[in-house]
């Protein structure tokens, strides 16, 4: 699995009830012809991330996408696909943060 491109965009709580801040990613995946999640249009994940501090970040929750004709894929991604999209996000939002 490799990301190919991104979006980062803040969820702004206006009640200020969830502790922490909430971003949402939209990564354009390409993976493996024989992975089970290929499709030749390729695949969208969109992960909700939860941020307490800069040490805890975590996947709230994600979803595969066909991008072919964006309906959500009943599939769940493998531990290591998740912790690399954890260390992508984590990156991400440490460069966000700098900027």
């Amino acid at each position: 699995m490799e990301i190919t491109q991104f979006s980062l965009e803040e969820i702004k709580d206006p009640t200020n009830i969830i502790e922490g801040k909430r971003y949402e990613f939209l990564l354009d995946v390409e993976v493996d012809e024989e992975d089970e999640l290929y499709t030749e249009a390729g695949i969208e994940v969109r992960v909700l991330v939860g941020q307490k501090s800069s040490e805890e970040t975590t996947i709230l929750n994600y979803f595969l996408i066909d991008k072919t004709d964006n309906k959500y894929l009943d599939f769940g991604l493998e531990d290591e696909e998740e912790e690399m999209i954890l260390a992508f996000c984590k990156e991400q939002l440490a460069s966000e943060a700098t900027e």
